[in-house]
């Protein structure tokens, strides 16, 4: 499943192809959605903007629509008027006199009152988007130390979208790795240094990976790097299996934590915490 970054940059790239332009035409798959059809031609897409791994977008006479992808769903951009050559089932149709943006195979799609859209059940139970610009390490660290938090092991609390939105697993490796912290680890048992360095990490890693991953690097290196600055984020230890740590050498390892993979060093990453 796309992680916060990815769905800042697809709600980026819709935002491009149609916000401020008029509707000529809107379809739904379903008859519910659909009676909002009619009433979306002439109108103007004011945002499309996401809330963790949700997107919303907000039309000029107070609805939004409430998009979340899911495992299979996706957001393409054509021209208007045309579809591209795909099996998956189009569900949403938005179309400017030039561009249109369609989404395929995601089942959760509703309109909302725009003032109402906080109250989505899914919206309601997320804690601040990690992309937020308006979001700070002491916000973070706050929440960190909060009785609901501060008891449970990172590797569960860094996936648990009300902790943080938009986190998800690559992300969580490499922010643990970046704060040096072993995934069982719990914030109760952390040093008010290392939890300033979490709660750092924890906005910088996914920050660093919206603004540049998905560049394509220019001295033409492998996928997992994906800018050749010093500040462009890359793969530090996710998926890399067996490949030394770059901090110290030792052989890169891979855990299951929640079901899912976990890449960590465990020399720089030691499961006690440091006094």
């Amino acid at each position: 499943m796309p992680e916060g970054p990815e769905i800042r940059r697809a709600a980026d790239a819709l935002a491009a192809a149609v916000v401020g332009k008029p509707l000529v035409r809107a379809w739904f798959w379903t008859p519910t959605l659909q009676r909002h059809a009619k009433g979306l031609v002439g109108r103007t897409i004011e945002a499309i903007t996401p809330h963790g791994k949700a997107l919303l977008t907000r039309f000029d006479h107070d609805w939004t629509l409430y998009s979340h992808n899911q495992l299979y769903g996706v957001w393409k951009v054509a021209a208007s008027g045309e579809r591209p050559d795909t099996s998956r089932s189009l569900r949403v149709a938005l179309e400017t006199a030039d561009r249109a943006i369609l989404l395929y195979s995601a089942s959760d799609v509703s309109m909302w009152r725009s003032d109402e859209i906080h109250a989505h059940p899914f919206l309601a139970k997320l804690g601040p988007d990690v992309l937020d610009p308006a979001l700070d390490a002491a916000t973070v660290a706050e929440r960190l130390r909060d009785p609901r938090f501060k008891g449970r092991a990172l590797s569960a609390l860094l996936l648990d979208q009300g902790f943080l939105a938009g986190m998800g697993n690559y992300l969580r490796s490499e922010v643990l790795f970046e704060a040096r912290l072993a995934p069982a680890l719990r914030p109760a048992n952390l040093s008010a240094a290392q939890i300033r360095g979490l709660a750092k990490a924890l906005l910088d890693i996914p920050r660093r990976s919206y603004a540049t991953r998905g560049i394509e690097p220019a001295s033409g290196m492998r996928g997992d790097y994906l800018t050749d600055t010093p500040d462009g984020f890359r793969f530090r230890v996710f998926d890399r299996e067996d490949q030394p740590c770059e901090r110290c050498g030792s052989p890169i390892v891979r855990e299951e934590h929640g079901m899912r993979r976990l890449y960590l060093c465990p020399h720089c990453q030691p499961p006690t915490p440091a006094n």
